[in-house]
């Protein structure tokens, strides 16, 4: 059984061997990367892995679809024989880390656990900032272990999922939280999933993007979802731009939305061995250990160049200020979902 992940990069060198080595350990047997506008030697360091057997790298370096970067990637995706051929599929992105809670924390551990599903939504858990100011080369799993609680009851995209589905041509192409291209005829075969292990409706099959919240959606499994990182490496990002709203500048909105530090979750620390292991081979390799300590000093340099600009140095300077977030009470969540009936009444 082949089990594919799915990944679109830009400069993302620094963080790539430890992502790589984190979802071996989970049971991802292939990996298509794509990238585009590097200048921090991440499509160099992808050439390496595809040379050492490790992963099909895809250049993408536009011009892009009217989705964007990421929507061209997977429209280009779903092309590839390598992609036709797996019979799982999982699109993640490099600040995303799959952990499994149930068994030994595989991907064969949680098939056995849900063995009729055909799809399963991996809900994230927000891991905010936890007060980290300068970016070090570290884990990213070890270095942020504060995260949003259990259960939130706003805002929604604190709920968001991804789908790990089986390839069986119900969807003909992969989306970035969902299959897409749905086969009308294969729909009610579909059984989809939720990564607590409840059996969803036929929403999910066609158009819903996030699992219900106020409710525990981590039983069997969840996405460590880290979308911030240390207050220099949020810089890197507003300045790298997002992959799919490629125009929008992150902010401190972005931030504040996604800053949870509040309950601590060192879940994902069962992968420790495993992981170390698999990145213990790759940074054997001289070429990926030289071009990953080549990723840390462009971050550093690039860093530094920001702080000269606006609105770079401002942005830093009310992420300094800003503090982490704190959950909505109920009741005020309440208040807000109400709105968003209304607004996004396709959505909850």
């Amino acid at each position: 059984m082949t089990r594919l992940a799915l990944l679109t990069v830009r400069n993302e060198a620094a963080f790539l061997l430890e992502w790589l080595a984190h979802h071996r350990a989970v049971g991802f047997d292939a990996f298509v990367v794509f990238s585009n506008d590097c200048d921090d030697g991440t499509d160099t360091m992808l050439d390496r892995l595809a040379d050492l057997g490790w992963l099909t790298h895809m250049r993408n370096d536009g011009p892009y679809d009217k989705g964007g970067i990421q929507f061209t990637a997977l429209k280009a995706a779903a092309k590839m024989d390598q992609v036709k051929a797996a019979d799982w599929i999982l699109p993640l992105d490099v600040d995303e880390f799959v952990n499994i809670h149930v068994g030994g924390g595989t991907l064969a551990d949680l098939h056995a656990a849900l063995p009729d599903a055909t799809a399963i939504t991996l809900t994230w858990r927000l891991f905010g900032n936890n007060g980290q100011v300068r970016y070090v080369d570290q884990p990213v799993t070890e270095t942020f272990t504060m995260a949003a609680p259990e259960v939130l009851h706003w805002p929604w995209r604190a709920s968001m999922f991804k789908t790990l589905y089986r390839n069986d041509g119900t969807y003909r192409k992969p989306g970035v939280h969902r299959p897409r291209d749905v086969q009308e005829e294969k729909l009610p075969q579909a059984r989809w999933f939720d990564s607590h292990g409840r059996p969803l409706d036929d929403q999910f099959k066609t158009r819903r993007i996030f699992s219900s919240y106020g409710r525990q959606n981590y039983g069997l499994a969840q996405l460590n979802h880290y979308p911030l990182g240390a207050m220099e490496s949020y810089v890197l990002k507003a300045d790298r731009g997002r992959a799919v709203h490629s125009d929008d500048m992150l902010g401190v909105d972005y931030w504040v939305e996604r800053n949870f530090s509040t309950d601590e979750d060192t879940s994902i620390g069962r992968y420790r061995g495993a992981r170390g292991r698999h990145l213990a081979q790759l940074k054997g390799d001289e070429t990926l250990a030289r071009l990953h300590h080549e990723a840390v000093a462009w971050r550093r340099t690039r860093f530094d160049a920001l702080m000269q600009q606006e609105p770079f140095r401002a942005l830093f300077g009310r992420l300094l200020m800003t503090p982490p977030t704190r959950p909505v009470p109920p009741k005020a969540a309440q208040f807000m979902i109400g709105y968003a009936n209304r607004a996004r009444p396709s959505q909850h």
